[in-house]
């Protein structure tokens, strides 16, 4: 009997995204492979804004990258969030993480709202259809191009494909670790 509940939620969850990739359009928030990344942050001043925790940034990222993570580690291990984190799990989302309320706090400390960003995660989603996503695929890095819109930043990318393709294509990366 959990069948139509779950799918209830997918739904929501869909719509949800229907609603922020239309955002995203009206915003003219587009798309860019690696080495146009690449090339926009040499040539056009851009700035590679990485939204993935910490640790991962930390480990390798795009060399000039600034990282303001939009999901954080949940820290506390009280009855509500080892619920919440089960919540989490059943749902698919990122394992052990909640969404960072000081995101949009982060970002503004360190770029101004005209600044050029290009937005980047693991996997990158895309906002380009396919046959089995007509609405492309929601990824933190779109969540966080949506945030960034939402909160007045007017030229905003999104890196296609994530940090994933950037190492893939062996483009300058730098660890702190």
């Amino acid at each position: 009997m959990q069948q139509p509940n779950k799918r209830k939620h997918q739904e929501s969850a869909e719509e949800d995204w229907k609603t922020k990739r239309q955002v995203l359009l009206e915003k003219k928030v587009r798309s860019v492979e690696a080495k146009e990344a690449l090339r926009l942050q040499k040539e056009n001043k851009f700035v590679i804004l990485d939204v993935r925790p910490e640790a991962e940034f930390k480990e390798a990222h795009p060399e000039g990258a600034i990282n303001a993570q939009i999901y954080r580690l949940i820290k506390e291990w009280t009855a509500w969030d080892i619920a919440r984190r089960a919540a989490f799990a059943f749902f698919g989302i990122f394992a052990g993480t909640e969404e960072n309320p000081e995101f949009i706090k982060t970002v503004e400390s360190k770029l101004p709202k005209d600044a050029k960003i290009i937005v980047a995660c693991s996997a990158g989603g895309t906002m380009r259809p396919t046959q089995n996503l007509p609405e492309g695929q929601q990824s933190r890095s779109l969540i966080a191009a949506y945030l960034l819109v939402l909160n007045g930043y007017t030229n905003v990318y999104h890196l296609e494909g994530g940090i994933y393709n950037w190492f893939k294509e062996d483009l300058p990366t730098v660890s702190e670790e």
